[in-house]
């Protein structure tokens, strides 16, 4: 009998190619939003999907993948991360194709509900596997770079749509979305190794489950970071809902919206890049209140500029990207913080609190989104809400404490 070919050797990954691909791997998500913003209009032209319906397109994205993330956590601490990820990965690819072939508008909208649910272990996962080496605030320093080069499609990815669309219409844009999950699939199948410890698996069974995932929503230290980054990224999806209204239409800009979407976004690869190289200095927790409190202050500025009439399109710019920058130092440090006391359930943690910050994200995103009238005024508003309700909820965490910096191990 010929004996069996042995499969390829997945080495174990460096520092580098882990960054690398835990950032692609969470960027097919990204991609399957941005890419699409462009051509919302166009969409809803050849659809019928009147006024803000539009929208739908990207908020139901959201909303599935806020649901879904309660799922693959705990599959993850069970059978391990790799096979979450290739059923996310085989998922995102056969519903990127679905959303190329519909013609009717609410059957478009499900299908992306369904590939939010399906393709949700992708941004659960990577964190878990990051989890899974390094804790602290070390790993606030790989977040920030897994997340400087995920921010790299936001800012390429609606050029990207645009140039797509103008050559074979937005359709095509779904099948580029199978072609990357194709691609980085290979790729995860070569190389990435088994991150999960034999000690570390955890039951498949209801009270497991809820146990771990209550547990990873129970503790004080950890909940108030989940809340308070859920409400300022909600902001940001509220931007992202009605971004191309308002530099397509309440600015007038739509033939160069992709090059100012990735300015606004280009301050969130600054700050992570930046991040990185401080975070392990001073600590996940003075950076990250140090930022809250500049989004806060950056969005009265943004509020006090929309109500007094006459906002320009540069002045507009230049405060989101400062707030974009803002949230650039509090995605990694919140989630780092967030997820320090989980080492033995990671995946159901990373479940948890993805789910948590998704799910109430989208909501509000939605809501912010369909507030839109024509004006930068209920974004302002809702971005200076969200930051304030986001302190609150830090305060909450840290017992009315700021900036202090406890000694945990990494």
């Amino acid at each position: 009998m010929a004996a069996k070919s042995a499969p390829p050797a997945r080495l174990p990954l460096g520092e580098r190619e882990m960054i690398v691909l835990m950032a692609l791997l969470m960027s097919l998500q990204a991609f399957g939003i941005d890419a699409m913003l462009p051509a919302l209009g166009e969409m809803a032209a050849e659809m019928d999907a009147g006024g803000n319906d539009r929208q739908l397109v990207i908020s139901s994205y959201f909303l599935g993948a806020g649901i879904g993330a309660f799922f693959p956590g705990a599959f993850a601490d069970r059978f391990g991360r790799r096979p979450v990820l290739a059923v996310g990965l085989v998922a995102y690819i056969v519903l990127s194709l679905a959303c190329a072939l519909v013609s009717d508008f609410w059957s478009l909208i499900a299908i992306r509900v369904i590939q939010g649910i399906a393709c949700a272990g992708l941004s659960v996962v990577p964190a878990a596997i990051v989890r899974d080496h390094v804790g602290g605030d070390r790993m606030a320093r790989l977040m920030s770079l897994i997340m400087m080069i995920f921010l790299l499609v936001p800012i390429l990815a609606p050029a990207v749509g645009q140039g797509i669309m103008m050559v074979a219409g937005w359709r095509a844009i779904f099948g580029a979305m199978a072609v990357m999950g194709v691609l980085v699939g290979f790729w995860v199948w070569l190389r990435l190794p088994e991150s999960l410890a034999p000690e570390n698996v955890q039951e498949i069974d209801p009270a497991t489950i809820l146990k771990n995932m209550g547990k990873a929503l129970s503790v004080r230290g950890s909940v108030g970071y989940v809340l308070g980054s859920a409400l300022v990224f909600g902001s940001l999806f509220g931007f992202l809902n009605s971004s191309q209204q308002l530099i397509g239409e309440a600015f007038g800009m739509g033939d160069y919206f992709a090059l100012i979407f990735g300015g606004a976004v280009a301050g969130m690869v600054v700050s992570n890049f930046t991040n990185s190289r401080i975070v392990e200095r001073f600590g996940a927790r003075r950076v990250g209140h140090t930022a809250l409190i500049g989004f806060i202050a950056i969005s009265s500025v943004m509020w006090l500029s929309a109500i007094n009439g006459g906002q320009g399109l540069a002045e507009f710019v230049v405060l989101l990207s400062l707030n974009m920058a803002m949230l650039g130092f509090i995605g990694s440090n919140f989630s780092a913080i967030a997820m320090q006391p989980f080492g033995s359930i990671a995946g159901a943690a990373s479940s948890a609190h993805t789910a948590l910050r998704m799910g109430t994200g989208s909501i509000l995103g939605g809501f912010i989104g369909y507030q839109y009238d024509g004006t930068t005024v209920p974004l302002a508003v809702s971005m200076l809400c969200c930051g304030l309700a986001g302190l609150v909820f830090v305060l909450f965490s840290e017992k009315g404490r700021l900036f202090a910096r406890p000694n945990a191990p990494n």
